[in-house]
């Protein structure tokens, strides 16, 4: 069943904007561990790619954030949600921390796509809930419509 549904499109441009005026501290505060490596790799061969890297890995999160529901709000944080690939070159979404525990909780699985052009990025993603039969959700309130994810282990 699908949970949720969210899309982004990023400005590259504004990007670009960012990290020249704040560098890899900008990039460190996007992008997980492993994504910062793959932008130094990219942005050491071809800075213009490594722009378009962060803005992809941006506009992804941002939709996955939506899809779950949370916004950019705990326990959703940028290196938390890693946008990763499979071996075939598909994107997919790696959670850490207590943002992964959060989506197992409520069985959720991602589905992402991710588009950029010269001056834009886009992404969209679907998250679907799968039942648990262990999982005890929270009791209806505030955190009753939120969703979660069983996604590839970190």
């Amino acid at each position: 069943m699908i949970f949720g549904i969210g899309t982004d499109i990023c400005d590259v441009r504004r990007i670009r904007a960012s990290l020249d005026r704040h560098g890899e501290r900008f990039a460190a505060k996007v992008l997980a561990p492993g994504e910062l490596a793959t932008w130094k790799v990219r942005s050491g061969r071809w800075p213009e790619r490594g722009v378009r890297y962060v803005a992809t890995r941006f506009s992804a999160k941002e939709a996955f954030s939506k899809a779950i529901g949370l916004g950019m709000r705990m326990p959703m944080t940028w290196r938390s949600c890693e946008i990763s690939k499979l071996p075939s070159g598909a994107p997919v979404v790696v959670l850490h921390g207590a943002l992964k525990q959060w989506c197992e909780v409520r069985g959720l699985h991602a589905q992402i796509s991710l588009s950029d052009e010269t001056d834009y990025a886009i992404s969209f993603c679907i998250v679907e809930s799968r039942p648990v039969a262990h999982a005890v959700l929270p009791a209806r309130g505030d955190d009753a419509a939120e969703p979660a994810s069983a996604f590839r282990p970190s």
